[in-house]
């Protein structure tokens, strides 16, 4: 793990700044999703990718009530329901 040697302290609701050179090398951008991990002690923030809520695809998504799936599963999800899905 890099240290960037930036110290930001917590506003009254919580929240700190990255730097602008911080953002621009981890290609951040003003409203993008951030994962929050927690490791021991260790707060982890992640840029969010979006991936299929069952195998962590990231490949042939679509949005179904607010979640990712893939086609794949999808079509995996039809086969273990007893349906017939044709691709035409």
């Amino acid at each position: 793990m890099k240290n960037t040697g930036v110290i930001r302290r917590l506003d009254e609701l919580g929240r700190i700044t990255l730097p602008m050179e911080l953002r621009k090398s981890m290609n951040l951008q003003e409203k993008d999703p951030l994962q929050i991990f927690v490791d021991g002690n260790r707060i982890i923030l992640q840029k969010c990718v979006p991936c299929d809520i069952f195998t962590g695809s990231t490949e042939n998504l679509v949005e179904y009530e607010g979640k990712k799936v893939s086609r794949e599963s999808i079509l995996a999800l039809a086969d273990l329901a007893g349906l017939k899905v044709s691709l035409d």
